[in-house]
């Protein structure tokens, strides 16, 4: 911001500014990228999940857990077995499902297998309705 006090030609005639003034356009621009933060709805990022209640009471039996094992090839195992195919998978989770007290499914996948094979077993548990699911052997990938 400068002033011009007098002309270097030395006549009484005062030059014509050239310049832009860029001041009202920036603060425009600066108004509507603020409205534009406001009224951008927040998204979040988070998953749903069914929590049991707070409780000081010890469990008066040992939960029954199933060892669901994917190995590297995308072969799943439940409890040292080894199932033929996602049916039989599909299968042994129906039958937790009908039980009364639902018993645990803990999953542990092999550090190389596909990500497909695992997300498939959760995807169809998911589905299917088992509460009590959970992963297993997560320190494997820690470096």
């Amino acid at each position: 911001m400068g002033m011009n006090v007098g002309s270097s030609s030395g006549s009484d005639e005062p030059e014509v500014m050239m310049d832009v003034n860029t001041t009202p356009l920036i603060d425009v621009m600066l108004v509507l990228i603020v409205m534009l933060i406001i009224t951008i709805p927040i998204q979040l990022h988070s998953v749903n999940l069914d929590m049991p209640p707070p409780s000081n009471q010890q469990p008066l039996k040992e939960p029954v857990v199933h060892e669901v094992y994917i190995d590297f090839d995308g072969t799943v195992s439940w409890d040292g077995v080894a199932l033929p195919d996602m049916a039989a998978v599909t299968t042994k989770l129906t039958e937790v499902v009908g039980e009364a007290d639902q018993p645990e499914v803990h999953i542990k996948p092999n550090k190389l297998v596909d990500y497909g094979y695992v997300a498939a077993v959760m995807a169809s548990a998911q589905r299917l309705g088992v509460k009590k699911m959970g992963m297993v052997g997560n320190e494997q990938y820690v470096k």
